[in-house]
């Protein structure tokens, strides 16, 4: 059997045009190595899986590139040193690197180390790689990549040239697994990628190694259904469904809807703030200026265009707030259940009167 690639390692980008979501920073690093105007120490840092080291990889190839066109045959493992700063962070481990620094490259023209991790370095290892990260070598290039800025002391930071990279959009994740679907020929609908991709909040490795597992799980049909079961996720139906109970002020119907949310082993607390989003969510689809703000695939956005008419925008703006309430409340409650369903009760209640008069009227037009 041949061995399995995880699609994290399978589709990581070769060259900076394939890097997702980090146009900024990949185009200052291009532009930089064109005009010769790249710092030899650089800082990556920023939340985990947006693609750190997979720039400092191809930044360190590209120096030692003649000429802009990738060579695949040409990777200059001999230049590019890594070091896992996590299991490599002793005072010794850095004077290593450092006496290494000191001997040229034997081919190209760039000797670049990768530190990984940066932040996980003792105090001690920070103070003997500060002078080689002042003064490095000319043929010496350090990238430093890390997700908690906040823990390199200041004399570092001050050396090094920083860039900021960040979470990876909704939209960029779903994109690249449609790209990615296709060449793996796996049938995946529109919703499906879109509940892994908010799934993945802004990571984009993160969202691989769930696309990996569903598509395992799902035999290669990515339905809504199936993404939603297998993330142990609330599907946008149960949603859609609520709101219509609470619309029609079904407060039988609604306290029985979430009884079976209950019952497949979701947390009242899951299910109270999804509901606020869905508010949310349909508040945002009644206006054209704002419906660019909806994070949902093209059939769910027709779901939300369809229910958003039925909710007055004074009901939403009510119901969120009770929403709210509850999901603030939801911890100290002794009874989340009671709290819940009282939620949902005062939820169904806001139009009440509104219908109360409105068959009131019909009756007795007069």
């Amino acid at each position: 059997m041949e061995q399995f690639i995880v699609s994290a390692r399978k589709y990581r980008p070769q060259v900076f045009e394939d890097v997702v979501g980090q146009q900024a920073i990949t185009n200052t690093l291009e532009n930089a190595i064109k005009n010769n105007h790249l710092a030899q120490a650089l800082l990556f840092t920023g939340p985990r899986g947006v693609g750190k080291t997979t720039c400092a990889r191809i930044l360190a190839k590209r120096i030692n590139q003649a000429n802009a066109v990738a060579d695949p045959d040409e990777d200059f493992a001999f230049n590019i040193f890594e070091l896992d700063a996590a299991s490599n962070n002793s005072v010794d481990d850095i004077r290593n690197l450092t006496d290494q620094v000191r001997i040229p490259p034997q081919t190209g023209t760039y000797k670049v180390y990768i530190i990984d991790e940066v932040h996980m370095l003792s105090q001690a290892a920070f103070n003997a790689f500060l002078k080689t990260l002042e003064e490095p070598p000319a043929h010496a290039i350090f990238i430093l990549a890390t997700t908690e800025k906040h823990k390199i002391i200041p004399t570092i930071l001050s050396r090094c040239q920083i860039f900021d990279f960040k979470r990876i959009g909704v939209s960029d994740i779903k994109n690249y697994l449609k790209k990615i679907s296709v060449k793996e020929g796996v049938n995946a609908e529109d919703d499906a990628l879109h509940i892994i991709a908010q799934k993945a909040d802004g990571a984009l490795r993160d969202a691989l190694s769930i696309f990996d597992r569903v598509v395992s799980f799902s035999n290669e049909d990515l339905t809504r259904q199936n993404v939603a079961e297998n993330l142990n996720v609330l599907d946008y139906d149960t949603y859609f469904k609520a709101t219509d109970l609470i619309v029609k002020n079904d407060i039988p119907g609604v306290l029985n809807h979430f009884n079976e949310v209950l019952d497949k082993g979701f947390e009242g607390h899951h299910f109270i703030a999804g509901l606020a989003s869905h508010f949310r969510d349909l508040l945002v689809a009644k206006d054209e200026a704002t419906i660019t703000l909806l994070e949902v695939g093209e059939t769910t956005k027709s779901s939300y265009a369809t229910q958003c008419k039925e909710c007055s925008v004074p009901f939403l703006i009510q119901a969120i707030e009770l929403a709210n309430t509850c999901d603030l409340q939801y911890k100290n409650s002794k009874n989340q259940r009671l709290l819940v369903e009282l939620a949902l009760m005062q939820m169904a209640s806001l139009t009440f009167a509104s219908t109360t008069d409105d068959k009131k009227k019909s009756v007795n037009p007069s």
